[in-house]
This record gives structure tokens, sequence and C-alpha cells, in this order.
């Protein structure tokens, strides 16, 4: 057994839906291609902290996705992480001074990317939903969309994005039940 699957079955049986959406959201098909749905997870998965989902979506992506798109995901998360931060700060502030300020946070990387752009900018766009930045879930839905790809596979970016978060919280409850069980046999 794999271990993305066996993730998934070590699920508590109270995540159900959990586990069944993470099999429907990582099947392949339009309007992601296999790249895409990998990076989008693994990027998110990154995003979550929970090094046991991101080792297993790696694995799950080993042979199947292009280095390029774990590479491309990796440096999402971690630019993600960094502008959600300031962008939301920006935003919640809401002072026109802070508007005005140059971030000076490199992101170079963003326009260098090992795979394709768009690929990318969607990568940013699921971790940044998950991060819940406003300012940069609007910027980087707009560059998918210029990049050539619909609403369709924005949707599809962020649903993975919303079944990802739920894995990595039915992993934590799953830590919870076996800590609990061992406390009290």
């Amino acid at each position: 057994m794999d271990a993305l699957e066996a993730l998934r079955t070590g699920l508590p049986e109270a995540t159900k839906d959990i586990r069944l959406n993470l099999s429907s959201v990582l099947a392949d098909g339009a309007p992601l291609d296999l790249d895409q749905r990998l990076g989008c997870a693994y990027a998110v998965a990154l995003a979550t902290g929970s090094v046991e989902l991101a080792h297993a979506i790696r694995a799950e992506a080993q042979g199947k996705a292009s280095p390029a798109a774990l590479e491309d995901a990796t440096a999402a998360a971690a630019l993600a992480a960094m502008n959600n931060v300031y962008y939301r700060f920006r935003h919640k502030v809401g002072s026109e001074s802070y508007a005005q300020r140059s971030p000076r946070l490199r992101m170079n990387r963003l326009a260098q990317t090992a795979g394709p752009r768009t690929s990318m900018e969607l990568y940013v766009l699921a971790v940044s939903a998950y991060n819940d930045c406003e300012t940069c879930v609007q910027a980087h839905e707009r560059l998918v969309r210029e990049g050539g790809l619909g609403e369709d596979a924005v949707h599809e970016a962020v649903r993975i994005a919303a079944v990802v978060a739920g894995v990595a919280t039915a992993l934590a409850a799953a830590r919870v039940e076996r800590a609990s069980a061992s406390e009290h046999p």
C-alpha cells in the first residue's frame, strides 16, 4: 500500500468524508492535469505544517508528477507563507501609508519557474486560499485566469486546498485519538 493510501485509510471514521474527498480531488482529470493537482496538494500540505501529509503526497507524486511541479510547489508554499503574512497585514490594517511602502521582499522565484508559470500561480493561489490572504487570492486568481486557465481550474485548486487542510486536521485528530487510547487502555 502506498504512503498516501495508508495515510488516507488511517484517518478516523469520523472523518470518512475527508477520506473520500481526498481520493476524489487527486484523481486525474480535467480541468487540472496531474502535475497541477499534486502540485497544489503538496504546496498546501507544506503550508499546513503536516510533515506526514506532505511526505505522503510527495511519495505519491514520485514517478507521476514532474520534478518541476514539486520544485515549484515547494517554492510556492514558502513564498506564499511570507507574502500572505505581509499582505494580510496590509489589507487588515487598511492604512494607506502601509500600502504605499515597498514590501522589499524577494519574490524572484515566482517569475523563474521550473514548470509552467500558470501552474506556479495556481500553487500560490491554493496556498493563499488556505492562508486566507484576500489580496493574494485575488491577485493570483487573476494571474491564473490570464494565463489561460479558467474558473473551473481555480475552483479545483481551491477544492484541493480545502481537502488537504481537512486531511491535516483529520491527521491531528488521529494522533489525539491514539494518544488518548494509549493513556487510557
